[in-house]
């Protein structure tokens, strides 16, 4: 069951950018929502979060200063911008809705089924 919906992703060259959407159910607007990354072969990873009310986790070093999460609260929409990406932002970028906001995956109770960047040199 997806109960939520990203979109956004595409092919760039390296020093592009792109802005994922994540289309959530009205019920969750009150939640916590966060955007996590998983490359091929390699661990889920957190990348950003943010509450209903706008507060932030602190970005993860890889993402500090290229990409910001943001919430169109009466929309029901998650964004987040990605600028000057890299080869290693490649992956499946995924959002999740839970409770409280936190940096780890199992705080999160609902997630996406993804959607693709792919970053080429």
């Amino acid at each position: 069951q997806v109960q939520l919906v990203e979109s956004g992703g595409g092919l760039v060259q390296t020093g592009g950018s792109l802005r994922l959407a994540c289309v959530y159910p009205g019920r969750f607007r009150t939640y916590a929502t966060a955007w996590f990354r998983q490359a091929p072969g390699k661990d889920r990873e957190f990348v950003a979060a943010i509450s209903w009310s706008g507060d932030r986790t602190p970005y993860p070093d890889f993402v500090q200063g290229r990409f910001t999460i943001s919430r169109e609260y009466a929309e029901n929409t998650m964004y987040l911008q990605m600028n000057d990406l890299k080869p290693e932002d490649t992956g499946v970028y995924y959002c999740a809705a839970g409770l409280t906001v936190a940096t780890l995956s199992p705080s999160y109770s609902h997630w996406g089924q993804g959607t693709q960047v792919t970053v080429a040199s």
